[in-house]
């Protein structure tokens, strides 16, 4: 049985994100200790690749997968 995928989209505010904040903002992480223990313990996938540098830049158009969460990235839309 495969489990169920929830998308999240995040709009970035610069050119990149670290990724332990990425996972602090979005909610999947309580907090940015939790976050970066996640990454190094091997639970996030980016762009289908597992990632553990904690806070490895995250730019629009990457892909975070963790816990059943895909979160996808995108430039902030033009003022």
């Amino acid at each position: 049985m495969q489990s169920k995928i929830t998308p999240t989209d995040f709009h970035l505010l610069g050119e990149f994100i670290a990724l332990d904040n990425l996972l602090k903002i979005t909610g999947v992480a309580p907090s940015g200790g939790a976050a970066k223990a996640l990454a190094a313990a091997g639970g996030v996938k980016v762009d289908g690749v597992v990632e553990l540098r904690k806070t490895c830049k995250i730019r629009a158009g990457q892909r975070v997968e963790v816990h059943g969460v895909c979160i996808d990235v995108h430039a902030a839309p033009s003022a």
